[in-house]
């Protein structure tokens, strides 16, 4: 686990359009994702366009994302979930048929997407990474605002 976090950009989101899906599953942990992404995202100001759509849960992201990517309008897309093992090895299929999907996407749409799904052994690495010291919201927003500005560069 890499805990060396580089210093991140001042960027201005005020020119740039961001689509959120964010799972509901492992509610209170995806609210606070969500809530600290977006905390970041607007810090600096607001953007053009902020849009958060809820979908069941981490599997399901991807197809939220695959919506929001059809319609043109965004800079940059963050998919938003945790999935923490259980019983079995269910989570294992979870992350990666997400990742891989996601990926997929960024692919096809030429998209910047963030894959913001947290993935953990137990309860209380999910709460470290999410609301602890950790603060992967913070980096997922933080390499949101860089891909959006570098497809503005580059489109």
């Amino acid at each position: 686990m890499s805990t060396d976090y580089p210093s991140p950009p001042q960027i201005d989101p005020s020119p740039f359009a961001f689509g959120i899906v964010c799972a509901r599953f492992n509610e209170s942990l995806t609210q606070s994702l969500l809530d600290r992404v977006l905390e970041i995202l607007q810090e600096q100001g607001k953007p053009s366009e902020l849009v958060i759509e809820r979908v069941p849960g981490s599997h399901e992201v991807p197809a939220g994302l695959s919506l929001l990517a059809d319609s043109g309008r965004f800079s940059c897309l963050i998919g938003l979930g945790v999935v923490i093992k259980g019983a079995t090895s269910h989570h294992h299929l979870v992350a990666e048929s997400a990742g891989n999907a996601i990926q997929s996407l960024v692919v096809q749409h030429r998209l910047p997407i963030i894959n913001g799904i947290v993935v953990t052994d137990d309860l209380n690495s999910a709460e470290e990474r999410i609301t602890g010291t950790l603060d992967r919201g913070r980096e997922f927003a933080h390499a949101a605002l860089e891909m959006a500005r570098l497809r503005q560069k580059w489109t």
